[in-house]
């Protein structure tokens, strides 16, 4: 559904990261292909093989849930992911090394090819003339740094919350409660905008936001729990929603 009126009375504007802003999972499908040519090229392994231990990976990843658990090593954690990926495909005893080379491919091809587009960054430089940005992510505070880092997140927005490094993430009331404070703006002044109907648009309405748009770019059908004010298949339509001229 395209915006219909601009929004009125936003001051301030909550952006998340992932397949927001970025790429993420674009990235991630590029750094896995990678892995794959490697088990491919270097180990021997037959094509079907290799794709499995990277399905098995990708899953294990998706059920990962380690934000929470302090003082976690997230690189150790998911090379265990790899060596377990790698034993159940071959039934072998789990080879370290090979673990942690697929690893370590897959995280900095994942890291090189996270940026954020230029059009979208003459977005952010335009709308920061009117309004206050404020980035919003879930996730490991070490792992969202190097993201934040490498896509050079930090000249864009007045500041940035990591979910990671509070005591909860999106969709909890009070990591966007921390947001308001920092911004110095009411929760009826701001806008949420993400691709996550459970973390961003369900927290964002619950927390009483002024507006909420979700990022629908896959042409997911709305879950009627959480229905957002807009919904756009890009983050650059923000723009029309606020009645901006396009960059």
């Amino acid at each position: 559904m395209a915006a219909q009126a601009a929004a009125v009375g936003i001051r301030a504007l909550l952006f998340d990261l992932d397949n927001t802003l970025v790429d993420t999972a674009g990235a991630s499908s590029r750094a896995l292909r990678r892995v794959e040519d490697l088990l491919k090229s270097q180990y021997g392994y037959e094509e079907s093989t290799a794709k499995l231990v990277i399905e098995k990976f990708n899953t294990k990843l998706q059920m990962e849930n380690l934000d929470c658990i302090p003082g976690v090593n997230i690189d150790e954690e998911r090379i265990l992911l790899f060596e377990a990926a790698l034993q159940e495909t071959d039934g072998l005893d789990p080879d370290q090394g090979l673990a942690a080379k697929c690893y370590f491919l897959w995280k900095a091809t994942r890291l090189q090819h996270m940026h954020i587009p230029n059009e979208v960054k003459a977005m952010l430089r335009s709308l920061r003339h009117s309004y206050k940005l404020l980035l919003l992510t879930n996730g490991s505070a070490t792992v969202q740094r190097e993201k934040i880092s490498a896509c050079q997140c930090q000249q864009y927005f007045d500041t940035i919350v990591i979910g990671g490094e509070h005591q909860e993430q999106k969709p909890a009331l009070s990591i966007f409660q921390k947001c308001f404070q920092l911004l110095g703006v009411e929760a009826d002044g701001c806008m949420m905008i993400g691709d996550n109907l459970d973390t961003d648009i369900k927290g964002g309405v619950n927390a009483g936001l002024g507006a909420t748009v979700w990022i629908n770019n896959t042409n997911v059908t709305c879950d009627e729990g959480a229905m957002p004010d807009y919904t756009v298949k890009s983050v650059l339509e923000v723009m029309d929603i606020l009645g901006k001229e396009r960059v």
